[in-house]
């Protein structure tokens, strides 16, 4: 393969293989429509829970619910995964793409089964939700759907790592891969792990819906979480890469001590998949030591994983913006960090609600004991769209950004509306995962259609203030589909109408151009004159080269200890103790 397939961009001086470009458009794409439809069910979906409102029938309201579970959980996210693999495996690594045709025929696959499971959803031919639980049993189109999907998924993954082994052959790159393409590796072994588990459950259980055989209830949940969280865990693993790429690009970050990051990259292979069992924790099948040592021992290395990246990635921010001459006080660092830029606004909003909300909630609910106030609570899908939405969707949301002029060469469209689209939908979510979670702590039920239980022959009262959480899950809600749309119609916009790019001029604004690409972040200084700066008489901190990062954890460890003593303290109330 001669580089005359490749092109080199004018920005970051990367070489960008042709073939991977447009498999990297096309699951971009895919996975913005996918968004769309999943978006359009979230706004059906809060007016429903809104008792005020009521909006969908109950038949609907499950409809939709599984419609907007497949459509953000699976679709919108693994599609842009995807897209991740082709782009950190040859674009940051200066490779070529190994048998493109077989990348297309994959996509095909994908969006095939993608398609018959939305077609089978939305005629109602399979109201089984998300979690597709047996003895519910959908059209056996349905399975097969999901099949196709996890196939084609599995076979992109495959090519992700012949790239890797192509791009070594042909001395692409030295030494061991970059630390986002690292972080891509750990996505795509947790990735393989999952698609696996989805073959284990799915194909019996699409024999199970044409009559063929049998298949036991709980040994479905127990293999079936294997995909159904795990499927969450990719894009953990894909999210932190991202945050590692946009904080190069953005603020110049630097990785503190690469070691220790990939480290925590290699936990979340050994361990993350296992938070799974935490979906089982009141399933009669699972003995005590097996739910205490998953959700506990097992559960505690991947949070340390978790807990690395959340200081070595901030952190790397902040040496980053000291190198470049930002040094006074604990914060100037962030107080002239380039918020203007949708892709560090992005990166900051997804780093800090999904490890303070969306982790800090994880981990307290994922604890067996305290999981029993918790389990078919609203506080269960206030911690996961607080992770998978405010945290993963927000990191694709802002390399996106990035993706727009330095992939599809385009400049990115409504600059203006793009500027504080991430403002708008990370407080929406914020408000809305919030409200949620405290809905949740007056035993507000998950999933279900009506919370008064109005034709049931018997009466549920909640507290009035329930009444009142619950509209402001809606409004939270509304507040960040309207986000999730004008993104939508940004990367619409920009890809199928927008102004060509051309070559970025550095040194000066472009409109619809990231800070990050026409000016470059540059060091004006090292580590070693930063420290000395840092540790000069008259100093009254001696925290290291990222001093406001360790306050900023200091805070974050606080809010974990107090929450997680308040619902240690709940549960006692519960066990009639004290």
């Amino acid at each position: 393969m001669t580089d005359s397939n490749f092109r080199t961009c004018g920005s970051t001086g990367l070489k960008v293989h042709g073939p991977a470009e447009l498999l990297i458009k096309a699951n971009a794409v895919v996975s913005v429509v996918a968004l769309l439809i999943g978006a359009i069910g979230a706004v059906l979906l809060v007016l429903t829970r809104w008792q005020a409102v009521h909006l969908l029938s109950a038949p609907w309201y499950y409809r939709i619910l599984g419609v907007h579970g497949m459509s953000m959980l699976i679709f919108f996210i693994i599609f842009f995964e995807m897209a991740v693999l082709y782009f950190a495996s040859t674009v940051v690594i200066n490779a070529r793409q190994v048998m493109p045709k077989l990348g297309w025929a994959s996509f095909g696959l994908m969006v095939v089964g993608a398609v018959m499971v939305e077609v089978m959803m939305w005629t109602g031919k399979a109201d089984v939700l998300f979690t597709s639980y047996v003895p519910l049993r959908a059209d056996p189109l349905f399975y097969l759907g999901v099949i196709l999907f996890a196939v084609g998924a599995l076979i992109v993954t495959s090519m992700f790592f012949a790239n890797l082994v192509v791009a070594k052959r042909e001395k692409r790159y030295e030494g061991s891969v970059p630390l986002v393409t690292f972080g891509a590796v750990a996505a795509a072994i947790i990735a393989i792990i999952t698609l696996l588990h989805g073959a284990a459950i799915y194909i019996p259980t699409f024999l199970w819906s044409l009559g063929l055989m049998e298949v036991d209830a709980q040994i479905y949940r127990l293999i079936w979480w294997g995909l159904g969280h795990s499927s969450q865990q990719i894009n953990v693993a894909a999210m932190v890469a991202i945050w590692y790429m946009l904080g190069a690009l953005t603020v110049g970050a630097v990785v503190i001590n690469e070691k220790i990051s990939r480290l925590a990259f290699v936990l979340y292979i050994l361990f993350i998949s296992m938070a799974s069992a935490h979906h089982l924790l009141v399933d009669p099948g699972m003995g005590p030591t097996w739910k205490i040592v998953n959700t506990s021992y097992f559960m505690y290395m991947a949070v340390l994983a978790s807990m690395i990246h959340g200081f070595t990635v901030p952190a790397g921010m902040e040496l980053g913006q000291r190198l470049r001459g930002f040094t006074s006080g604990l914060f100037e660092w962030l107080r002239k960090a380039p918020w203007s830029d949708p892709g560090f606004s992005s990166l900051v909003f997804s780093v800090v609600v999904f490890g303070f909300v969306g982790g800090i909630t994880g981990v307290t609910i994922g604890t067996e004991q305290i999981n029993i106030i918790v389990h078919n609570t609203l506080r269960v899908p206030g911690h996961f769209h607080a992770t998978v939405v405010s945290g993963t969707a927000m990191a694709f949301m802002g390399a996106t950004y990035y993706l727009i002029p330095l992939i599809f060469r385009k400049r990115v469209a409504f600059w203006g509306l793009a500027k504080i689209q991430p403002y708008l939908f990370a407080l929406g979510m914020l408000i809305f995962t919030m409200s949620m979670t405290f809905a949740g702590s007056f035993g507000v039920p998950r999933r279900h259609w009506d919370i008064t239980f109005s034709q049931a022959p018997f009466g549920i009262e909640f507290s009035p203030a329930v009444d009142l959480l619950l509209g402001i899950v809606a409004l939270g809600g509304l507040m960040a589909a309207t986000g999730a749309f004008i993104f939508v119609a940004i990367a619409v916009k920009s890809v199928f109408f927008g102004e060509p790019l051309g070559e970025i001029t550095r040194g000066t604004a472009m409109v619809g151009v990231p800070a990050g690409l026409t000016h470059p972040p540059v060091h004006s200084s090292n580590v070693d004159e930063l420290n000395a700066e840092l540790h000069q008489p008259g100093r009254s901190w001696r925290l290291g080269p990222a001093p406001g990062t360790v306050v900023l954890v200091g805070v974050f460890l606080l809010a974990f200890v107090v929450y997680f003593f308040v619902n240690w303290k709940v549960l006692s109330f519960v066990w009639k103790i004290g």
